[in-house]
């Protein structure tokens, strides 16, 4: 068995060497293990610091020559990945590879093809900003009601899947429409998702948090259409 890490990256300069020492940290027995970065063409030295990163055998990265977005990152890294299960990990600090057993349990045990790691059902978590968590809840509110399913954190960052949902996506969000898009193509084709609680430990505008709520229009639009367009 083989799980493919995915790091979409854009100027993490300061956590990009920690998630991935983290990253590694993680014990999986029976499990091998690569680590798929994708730079986003970052221009704040973190290119620097992932060609030392891509000397250990299980990372391998890759370059975007612009700035595409996070979508078109998850994708190129997709390209490459060669797993049997996939899992998304942002560049920042926000989640904790610590919980990947727990996240992979209800795939090992074939109880799901699909895991959101779900911020909302009681695992620890920083005090996120209250315009954020209702924008969110909001937008997980119309995926439940659009595609019939009782999500508690559509836009979470852990989200794990097995090969054979991976060869059955065709995503084209570049940006953040990445997260409503993947998750109305899995639940469009019959999947059902299966959720664990995770911890969170959300950063500031300051530390650099990119999403905004603006945002939240590309995520609504994109609800929408791949529910009544395809």
């Amino acid at each position: 068995m083989k799980l493919s890490i995915l790091v979409p990256v854009y100027n993490e300069r300061e956590t990009i060497s920690e998630i991935l020492r983290r990253v590694r940290a993680v014990e999986l027995e029976g499990i091998e293990r690569e680590i798929i970065v994708v730079d986003d063409c970052s221009t704040d030295g973190t290119a620097e610091i992932l060609e030392q990163e891509a000397r250990h055998a299980d990372t391998h990265v890759f370059t975007h020559e612009r700035n595409q977005g996070k979508g078109a990152a998850v994708r190129t890294a997709l390209q490459h990945a060669t797993g049997d299960i996939l899992l998304i990990q942002d560049a920042d600090l926000e989640y904790d590879p610590r919980e990947y057993p727990l996240l992979l349990q209800p795939i090992l045990e074939n109880r799901s093809q699909v895991v959101y790691g779900s911020r909302f059902l009681g695992g620890p978590r920083k005090a996120m900003f209250f315009w954020h968590m209702v924008g969110n809840k909001v937008l997980t509110f119309i995926t439940n009601l659009l595609y019939n399913t009782i999500l508690t954190d559509m836009e979470t960052c852990y989200k794990v899947f097995t090969r054979e949902v991976a060869d059955k996506l065709h995503l084209h969000s570049p940006r953040w429409g990445f997260d409503p898009e993947i998750t109305a193509q899995i639940l469009r084709r019959g999947y059902r998702i299966y959720e664990v609680p995770i911890s969170y430990t959300g950063r500031e505008m300051w530390e650099g948090k990119k999403i905004s709520w603006r945002d939240g229009f590309v995520v609504l639009w994109t609800l929408l259409k791949y529910r009544f367009v395809g």
